[in-house]
């Protein structure tokens, strides 16, 4: 049974009056989160100009599949020139992948990409650079000030080919309307 206090495999959602830039409407998939602190990736903002093929051409890897159009997403702010894959389970990759939750799955090799590249790849995947990280009680610290809020996170929300619509379909899986938020946090 999962920790209550565990927000592994859960997306994190930003909240209209978030401080930092970055996350205006982010939305945040965790694949892990502990005492230790939180790691996770953007799910919905594309990186400026940077497509798989143009990944596959800077790590010298040979593609000439439709997936070389899809657009690589900015994972976060933290090691930005690091690729990240999240995707389904069905694929493990030989040298480590990280077994999220029992449908999804996060893998930081240069194998996942040559296999996407080969299409022999995940089912269903995102290609992100960089990574979204907090220390030790940070996450929890932000919570607290309702800089985000937290929902289930679901295959069809995290590959949907609608990049600028997450966001407010991860709220109307609260049954939130964005137009019912406030910039301005409260407390009870």
């Amino acid at each position: 049974m999962q920790d209550p206090t565990d927000l592994t495999g859960k997306l994190l959602i930003a909240m209209p009056g978030m401080q930092d830039s970055r996350f205006f409407s982010a939305v945040i998939f965790l694949c892990a989160h502990s005492d230790e602190g939180a790691m996770g990736l953007m799910i919905n903002r594309p990186t400026r100009g940077v497509t798989l093929g143009n990944l596959f051409e800077q790590l010298s890897i040979d593609c000439e599949g439709e997936v070389s159009d899809l657009p690589v997403l900015s994972g976060g702010p933290v090691e930005e020139e690091r690729g990240f894959v999240l995707h389904t389970r069905e694929y493990q990759s030989a040298i480590s992948t990280l077994n999220v939750t029992d449908e999804l799955a996060m893998t930081a090799t240069m194998d996942i990409m040559e296999d996407i590249a080969e299409e022999r790849g995940p089912e269903k995947s995102l290609v992100t650079l960089g990574y979204c990280g907090w220390g030790p009680g940070q996450l929890e610290t932000e919570l607290g000030l309702n800089a985000w809020l937290t929902c289930d996170a679901s295959a069809e929300l995290i590959f949907g080919p609608d990049l600028g619509g997450k966001w407010e379909a991860a709220l109307n899986t609260l049954g939130i309307s964005p137009a019912t938020l406030s910039a301005a946090a409260g407390r009870a």
